[in-house]
């Protein structure tokens, strides 16, 4: 059994009970006990957090720093002539439909196109879609699906670099995709043993990204970028340096 069981006293009563019986009894005791443990421990699926779900696993707060994003942006890249034409093309083909797309379609038709173009791939690094990040961390179990994120590995992710989670036009109220992203960050942080990591988030048209800081106090403090709407050419163009800069700077290809 990989999970320790909880002895309370209904578990210990229950055990009493069938003391005097069977092996086999035993046994189905003790995988029953193994499956109530399970039950009981606290869980956190990445698409259902929320800024108040997080403040119950860790101290972390946002806060807003208005040069914290300038390493990332400010990375020189000059875009090839092929590389404006596809970005204006990429707006002119979506411009009028885009508000109307569900998230299948917005992926499909806007943002996997970005993100081949960046082409997020080497021998060692490579570009994940929707694969299981499950850590422990304090008292609770993150896990989940992120939509997009680049790491290390070959058949299965190993060590995270970078999220990106894509939502529709409008917001649930199961979750925001900030909240969802800075929860498989923190797994992501945890498994890595590392202080800094780095993300996105896109709502329709409006891309932004997140820089996510581990504190020598066990505090955690995040921080989110200006909104960069996709339809603009300026703030696309953008977008995209911001990308290739995840490439070269942060994600050791």
């Amino acid at each position: 059994m990989k999970n320790n069981i909880i002895f309370d006293n209904m578990a210990i009563e229950r055990l009493i009970k069938i003391a005097n019986i069977k092996q086999e009894k035993y046994e189905e005791w003790l995988i029953n006990e193994n499956y109530l443990s399970q039950a009981k421990e606290k869980k956190l699926n990445f698409r259902a957090a929320t800024i108040e779900k997080l403040i119950e696993i860790v101290n972390i707060e946002q806060i807003v720093e208005e040069d914290k994003f300038n390493e990332w942006f400010s990375y020189k890249y000059e875009l090839k002539e092929e590389e404006n034409l596809f970005l204006k093309e990429l707006i002119k083909d979506n411009i009028i439909y885009l508000s109307s797309f569900n998230e299948r379609t917005l992926t499909a038709k806007f943002i996997v196109p970005i993100l081949n173009k960046i082409k997020f791939r080497n021998k060692r690094v490579k570009d994940w879609y929707e694969y299981s990040i499950s850590c422990r961390l304090n008292d609770y179990i993150l896990n989940g699906f992120p939509d997009f994120f680049v790491a290390s590995g070959i058949d299965e992710p190993k060590e995270p670099y970078f999220f990106l989670q894509e939502y529709k036009r409008e917001i649930k109220s199961s979750g925001h995709p900030k909240y969802q992203v800075i929860a498989a960050m923190l797994a992501a942080m945890t498994l890595n043993k590392t202080n800094t990591i780095i993300g996105g988030y896109i709502i329709g048209r409006y891309w932004n990204f997140i820089i996510l800081d581990k504190l020598e106090n066990e505090k955690y403090e995040y921080f989110i970028s200006d909104g960069f709407d996709c339809l603009k050419f300026d703030d696309l163009k953008q977008i995209y340096i911001n990308l290739q800069a995840v490439k070269f700077l942060y994600c050791k290809l």
